[in-house]
């Protein structure tokens, strides 16, 4: 049970009304599904609804950047969520993703994503950017962010890197509220939480024997100061 209510329709005044009518139809035409609790977030932030406007402000302008692929944004958006253990996030976050593209089969292999066949490498290299990124601290490596350098310019990277933030805020936002799962996979497969602890080990042993030439390379250097490299929706 959601720890704070949040503000009812009737308790709502005319614009707060309007916003969420706004936010359950862009909701239910992204999850191709309308729910009871469908909104919760967006209720919760109604206490405060100048923070509702600036969240919706950014989410809007998130939306209209396609510089790098939709399904690839969704794809680290569902893993961030998947990270932080967010019900209601992994909920629509799957229902989002599968309308994307993504399988049944997928969604459940993203919990070991490394391990599977069922991505290719530049869905695993973005993948390992969002373990990376939603760890405590963030602990993304020289080695990883050269090789997304290789795919993206920048622009696509503040695009990406922006997209795996903006899923942590929305994860533990909802996550402090204990704000559940709204049924957006009810009776479909949906992705699993797991611990960044796992999901890290298997990031950083994929990158072993990448890591391995590069070091003898950078043994030669030794005085060089980078001789050794450093370590590896709120939903709407």
């Amino acid at each position: 049970m959601t720890r704070i209510q949040g503000v009812s329709r009737s308790q709502a005044g005319p614009l707060l009304r309007l916003t969420y009518r706004v936010a359950r139809r862009k909701t239910a035409k992204l999850t191709q599904r309308e729910t009871e609790r469908m909104i919760e977030p967006v209720e919760v932030f109604g206490h405060v609804p100048k923070l509702l406007y600036g969240w919706g402000a950014l989410e809007t302008a998130h939306e209209k950047v396609n510089r790098v692929e939709h399904r690839l944004k969704e794809l680290v958006q569902l893993k961030a969520a998947t990270l932080a253990q967010c019900e209601y996030c992994i909920d629509i976050g799957s229902a989002v993703a599968r309308n994307t593209g993504l399988s049944d089969a997928q969604l459940l292999a993203l919990a070991h994503y490394r391990e599977s066949e069922l991505f290719d490498e530049l869905e695993k290299l973005v993948l390992d950017y969002a373990v990376g990124m939603s760890s405590t601290p963030v602990d993304v490596s020289d080695e990883l962010f050269a090789s997304l350098r290789t795919h993206f310019d920048d622009a696509q990277l503040v695009e990406l890197t922006m997209s795996i933030a903006l899923e942590n805020l929305r994860s533990r936002f909802n996550g402090a509220f204990e704000i559940g799962s709204a049924g957006f996979t009810e009776g479909m497969v949906c992705a699993v939480p797991v611990t960044a602890d796992t999901t890290i080990q298997a990031a950083a042993a994929s990158t072993s024997a990448t890591r391995a030439p590069a070091a003898a390379g950078l043994a030669t250097d030794a005085a060089s100061p980078r001789a050794t490299p450093s370590g590896a929706r709120i939903g709407v």
